[in-house]
């Protein structure tokens, strides 16, 4: 049997655990823990943590006498909750997790460890180069770490740290990497990408990077940002959607609820209108973007007219790729204080938006049929058009990474089917 050259890494969770995943990868693997299986976890909700010492356990039945390290923000959170799992061999924080030297530690020592160092006293962000993505065609770069923001309904801050921004300079030379290593679509991600900049000289803004990565990496044929904040306008990133095609046009919002009622008990630092405003702006400057939306159901005190005023959000703003959560209080979180919601209201609510959500996305892919794209193969002909929707290529195999002009013919449930384009057409 041949050896593996790098570990099993499950990962749950954002992109940006995602592009951790690559990090850790290579640098356990380095230090010898190429037989270790370890778990990138998530803390964002309840169930991701379940979901991830369901996986522990399970990879402990199928595997008794292999190393478990567990590391990701549950882990930085509550490291003795997941220490104290007696299938878990080490813990490793989140900030140590992207140190050679903490996997080194790990596999000098064959005992029980916990390596996790305190995020809030942490100022700087990871440096490193990740130059191909492991079975992924599309590669995400870290641009910022951590959040300064405190809503009241997320415990990520504590697992994450406060702000810290990538310096420009390193963000060209890691997206350089990855187009010379194959790669045609680059998604920035973080924790908070609308706060990159606020810790660099000048407190430059996001749309600033976009230009500036778009105006180095002139080969790179795709950029795409992962969620975004709709509190402020950024002008610039405004101008870059609409002056250059390489920016593909799809917009993540961190929107969470339509009421501003609970906006503001959420601690937002935006209402309604401010998701309204940013939406009709970006059409303005480029007809052919879309939007996504992060929605939480049921969050505490929500009434039924709080709830319908976040379906009237939906509709008005057009979302059409819409991330449910159904609220599940984070203890040590302000909002896990405040009156909850029956479970069965709160799966009610997240159930209706999630139909929502499917009309909304149904609708547009009908839109859609007769018109023109470009599909990224990433796996078996299927792969994500400009705007981020799902698009299989009917006929001809394509090999992965392939970039393919694509007329789109049809609807397959949630995803359309397109032709290659003949040349010149």
């Amino acid at each position: 049997m041949t050896k593996r050259n790098t570990p099993r890494v499950q990962t749950f969770g954002c992109r940006l655990n995602i592009w951790e995943s690559e990090v850790l990868r290579a640098q356990a693997g380095a230090a010898g823990l190429s037989d270790a299986i370890i778990f990138n976890t998530c803390a964002v909700t309840a169930e991701a943590e379940k979901q991830a010492r369901q996986a522990i356990r399970k990879a402990r039945r199928d595997h008794p006498d292999t190393r478990i390290i567990v590391t990701g923000c549950a882990a930085q959170i509550a490291p003795d909750l997941w220490a104290d799992m007696p299938e878990v061999t080490q813990v490793l924080g989140n900030h140590d997790k992207l140190k050679a030297e903490s996997w080194e530690k790990l596999a000098a020592i064959d005992g029980s460890t916990l390596l996790v160092s305190n995020i809030m006293e942490v100022h700087e962000t990871a440096s490193h180069l990740v130059d191909s993505f492991h079975k992924h065609t599309r590669a995400f770069l870290q641009v910022q770490q951590g959040c300064d923001h405190r809503c009241t309904f997320c415990i990520i801050p504590y697992g994450r740290g406060n702000n810290r921004s990538v310096p420009k300079s390193g963000l060209v030379d890691a997206a350089k990497n990855l187009v010379a290593n194959g790669c045609k679509e680059v998604v920035l991600t973080g924790v908070d990408i609308t706060s990159w900049g606020n810790d660099l000289p000048s407190r430059p803004r996001l749309g600033n990077l976009v230009r500036h990565l778009l105006e180095e990496v002139k080969d790179l044929p795709r950029l795409r940002l992962s969620s975004i904040d709709p509190a402020e306008l950024d002008a610039e990133l405004m101008d870059v959607l609409a002056d250059d095609p390489r920016l593909m046009p799809h917009l993540h919002l961190s929107a969470q609820h339509g009421d501003d009622i609970i906006l503001k008990r959420m601690k937002r630092r935006h209402l309604a209108r401010d998701i309204m405003r940013f939406c009709d702006e970006a059409r303005r400057r480029r007809s052919d973007v879309v939007f996504g939306a992060d929605v939480i159901a049921g969050f505490p005190t929500e009434t039924d007219q709080g709830h319908q005023a976040s379906l009237d959000m939906i509709v008005a703003a057009n979302i059409t790729h819409l991330h449910v959560f159904p609220y599940s209080p984070r203890v040590g979180t302000p909002a896990a204080e405040m009156p909850q919601l029956k479970p069965e209201i709160i799966k009610t609510r997240s159930r209706a938006l999630r139909l929502l959500g499917a009309q909304q996305l149904e609708g547009f892919l009908d839109s859609a049929l007769g018109t023109k794209d470009q599909l990224l193969v990433e796996k078996g002909n299927c792969g994500h058009g400009r705007n981020f929707t799902k698009i299989r290529l009917d006929g001809e195999i394509c090999p992965s990474g392939r970039l393919v002009d694509v007329d789109i013919v049809r609807r397959d449930g949630d995803s359309l089917v397109g032709r290659k384009r003949a040349r010149g057409t």
